[in-house]
């Protein structure tokens, strides 16, 4: 329980103001021993200095029960047993700390916070150690990230908005006794949940339970809450702490994936480097979920599908996971509603409307004093806050309404502040805009392209080549890319690169790879020709169409029994190849490691090889006049789909399941922006061509004669030339390599769909990498670790109702160049 005292003496030394020292000048108790019993770094719990230090910090009587329901733990109870009379010292208004009956205090597998290192109890110390540094390092990678966040969406430029709140409706929390974690029969003076932007760390510390639910209305400002919790905690993280990591609540399906398999699932695919292996063979990322090192800060409760709300509310209650849930009101009361209970252990706030006189200090100050026709920048807003303050007591005002919301000061500051050819005086035009929804769609519309007409002299001047500047081009990509998202099942918020192909059909998918499969390895046995001659030009013209046409045939049907049995996007790879005899990291299992890879390889090697066989039958009657309906020729074609089957795919299993063994974790930095993830796979994709295109030609190529060599007793008679099997080994080393990366990698899907196909069709940019990264520069889209989202879910679902408006009369241009047209009707 060292860690459960630490945290409620931090918690009452910081709410009083006291620094350690002070702390020291009144208790008398050294700073010393203050610091080893706030760090966990002592288990002396005598009652004496316990007492001393809450005296001096003027505990009152119910932190003095919690501090003696913690010392009555077993882990404690044995050093306060030692300590001397329970009675302590007493000073006048204050009762000492007494130990009560352990049976009175909940056990102690009932308390998240007590949990929060079981490896330090149940673990070996080589575990603990790499959990530990393993928890630091992620720490220090989410810090940068988030920090890095914020400074982009320029929330303190120049004051960051006020974010306040008030309790939530006890409704829609738990009591205030389980939320502190209280034994039977103590009663709860309430929670102090008072506190701003700076504080809301503190704020949840005040929570014993550590589960808090942030409600607020669309555009309230939760996702930036969220953000500045994190800093804040992570600030004053000490080194068994928790790591708080914003997961996006929309992507989880709780009907098919567990919570626990669900976070570990998004840490892994973040941080790529938390694949490594502990001593007790799970991964960093399951080994840091299980050791309760991981604070969920789950973002979006209001964005999981309708249906499943009621659903991952119930699974969310099964646990005792100390979190942070943000949720709209309404869609959070209704899951509550319909379970028939809140989040259990949780406190709750709900966020609070921006007031007139926060938008007076604000949006003046958002607009650089420029000339903007009659008046100075800084006073075009003055208009509009006349207006609003003539109309101050009439809160049903749409204006006074909408601008109550960071989100949609932000949309407005943009169009406005940010672009001198705009006035917000139209805002007034209660003809125009006559409720609430018209002003926000006009602000929403007005986003994408300002952001995309402004600025472009500033950048220019930099030097820096400009891309995607025409706004209404920008437009139709994004709103492609937010319709795509809608298509997703459970209506997506994750932008991920990898995933972008799926918008496209599955028929168009499999014909796209059927089409570069089969031009792999067309080309392969052209190049293989043109060097070693075998046959005359038309035959191997002819043999390469064959044999590719029957490559992509095969690839394409084992393309579309992963789709229909396995996943509808490839997943990035989370590896890289390493030197044989470097460490990889404890835990790997090679001979596990092997066989999966090698079964998993083994049918589509052998589909191939068959297709190979059907080719040269095919050759042989086009060229030869060999009939395919005779017996011997049947036979024989049998034979060798039989034979090159096993060549290929026992060939192609032993190189991938060799090349599984040297695979190792990304590091740390590799994945922390899309752009960083692509960038990666590209690399990790081309090291894998060229160690795959020699190793399959030789595997193929001396594989040939030892199956043959086993197979001719039960075949009969087999012909393999050490020269043929070279030739046949480059062919399907080259081509089949070839083929594989453009098909079964991420990085090959992107290249083919995002990179060639998607941009054909007018659909996306020619280079849409380099879209995405400008698009998150002018602030469109976020980052959040390896995935972009849109600004806010209401942009999103704007920019995607506006493509299915516009989809039936909008042509795009071929290639991004031109402008679009729309069709016209006679």
């Amino acid at each position: 329980m060292t860690d459960q005292l630490g945290l409620l003496l931090r918690r009452l030394r910081k709410r009083s103001g006291l620094t350690q020292e002070q702390l020291e000048a009144r208790s008398g108790v050294s700073v010393r021993t203050i610091r080893r019993l706030e760090t966990g770094g002592s288990s002396d719990h005598r009652l004496g200095t316990v007492n001393l230090l809450a005296d001096a910090l003027e505990a009152g009587p119910e932190d003095r029960q919690r501090l003696a329901a913690t010392l009555a733990s077993p882990a404690a109870a044995p050093a306060a047993a030692n300590s001397g009379p329970p009675g302590g010292l007493a000073v006048p208004h204050s009762a000492p700390l007494s130990v009560p009956d352990s049976a009175s205090v909940p056990a102690p597998a009932s308390r998240p916070e007590e949990r929060s290192t079981p490896a330090a109890l149940h673990g070996d110390l080589t575990e603990l150690t790499e959990l530990t540094s393993a928890a630091t390092e992620l720490a220090r990678e989410i810090r940068r990230r988030w920090r890095r966040e914020e400074e982009h969406r320029r929330v303190h430029d120049p004051f960051p908005l006020p974010v306040r709140w008030q309790d939530a409706p006890a409704s829609l929390t738990d009591h205030s006794e389980n939320i502190q974690r209280l034994p039977p029969g103590a009663i709860s003076g309430g929670v102090d949940l008072s506190g701003d932007l700076g504080s809301v760390a503190e704020v949840y510390r005040r929570i014993l339970s550590g589960r808090l639910v942030v409600l607020g209305r669309a555009g309230s400002g939760k996702s930036v809450l969220t953000i500045r919790f994190v800093l804040d905690h992570l600030e004053a993280r000490a080194p068994d702490d928790r790591v708080p990591v914003i997961f996006s609540l929309g992507s989880w399906d709780p009907t098919a994936v567990a919570l626990r398999d669900w976070l570990i699932d998004l840490l892994v695919r973040d941080h790529p480097h938390l694949t490594r292996r502990t001593p007790s063979g799970s991964t960093l990322a399951a080994a840091l979920v299980d050791a309760g090192l991981v604070l969920p800060v789950l973002d979006g409760f209001d964005e999981i599908a309708e249906g499943l709300r009621s659903t991952a509310l119930e699974t969310l209650n099964d646990t005792s996971l100390p979190l942070v849930l943000t949720s709209r009101r309404g869609e959070f009361a209704e899951a509550v509603a319909e379970t028939g209970t809140p989040l259990v252990w949780a406190a709750g706030l709900e966020l609070t409307d921006l007031t007139l006189d926060d938008l007076a200090g604000y949006l003046p100050r958002t607009a650089r004093p420029v000339p903007r026709g009659d008046r100075g920048g800084t006073a075009v807003w003055t208009p509009v806050l006349d207006g609003l303050r003539a109309h101050e007591g009439a809160a049903d005002a749409p204006l006074t309404r909408v601008l109550s919301t960071p989100l949609m000061i932000v949309l407005a500051r943009t169009m406005y502040s940010e672009a001198s050819d705009r006035d917000p005086v139209e805002l007034l035009d209660a003809e125009r805009f006559p409720d609430e929804n018209a002003l926000e769609e006009h602000l929403l519309a007005g986003f994408v392209p300002t952001v995309y007409r402004r600025r472009v002299a500033e950048r220019s001047a930099t030097g820096r080549r400009e891309r995607h500047r025409d706004p209404e081009r920008a437009e139709h990509w994004l709103s492609y890319l937010a319709h795509h998202l809608a298509q997703l099942d459970g209506d997506q918020q994750d932008l991920a690169w990898w995933r972008i192909g799926a918008s496209l059909r599955l028929s168009t998918r499999l014909l796209s790879v059927v089409v570069s499969s089969a031009l792999c390895v067309a080309l392969a046995v052209w190049c293989v020709n043109l060097i070693n001659l075998p046959f005359p030009v038309g035959e191997a013209l002819m043999l390469g169409c064959a044999m590719g046409t029957a490559a992509g045939l095969a690839f394409g049907c084992v393309h579309a029994i992963l789709v229909r049995f396995g996943t509808a996007a490839f997943e990035p790879a989370h590896v890289r190849l390493r030197l044989p005899g470097a460490r990889t990291g404890a835990g790997r299992r090679p001979v596990r490691t092997f066989a999966a890879r090698f079964g998993a390889v083994l049918p589509g090697g052998f589909v191939m090889g068959a297709g190979c066989a059907a080719a040269l039958a095919l050759q042989r009657r086009l060229f030869y006049g060999i009939p395919l309906s005779d017996e011997l020729v049947i036979r024989g074609t049998l034979i060798n789909m039989l034979v090159l089957g096993l060549i290929f795919g026992v060939g192609a299993g032993l190189v991938f399941g060799v090349m599984a063994v040297l695979e190792a974790p990304l590091d740390v930095t590799s994945a922390a922006t899309p752009a960083g993830l692509l960038a990666s796979n590209r690399a990790t994709v081309l090291r894998q061509v060229l160690v795959l295109v020699p190793a399959l030609t030789l595997a193929i190529a001396f594989g040939g004669e030892v199956i043959t060599g086993l197979l001719e007793g039960p075949l009969g008679t087999l012909i393999w030339r050490a020269g043929d099997g070279l030739v046949i080994g480059v062919t399907g080393g080259l081509g089949g390599t070839c083929a594989y990366a453009l098909s079964f990698t991420a990085w090959g899907r992107w290249l083919v769909l995002s990179r060639v196909w998607l941009p054909l069709t007018g659909q996306l940019p020619r280079d849409p990498a380099a879209f995405l990264d400008d698009a998150y520069r002018r602030g469109v889209l976020r980052q959040t670790g390896a995935v972009y989202q849109f600004r806010h879910i209401r942009l999103q679902h704007h920019l995607a109702r506006t493509y299915r408006e516009h989809r039936s009369t909008y042509a795009p241009a071929r290639f991004g160049t031109g402008a679009p047209r729309l069709l016209q009707n006679d």
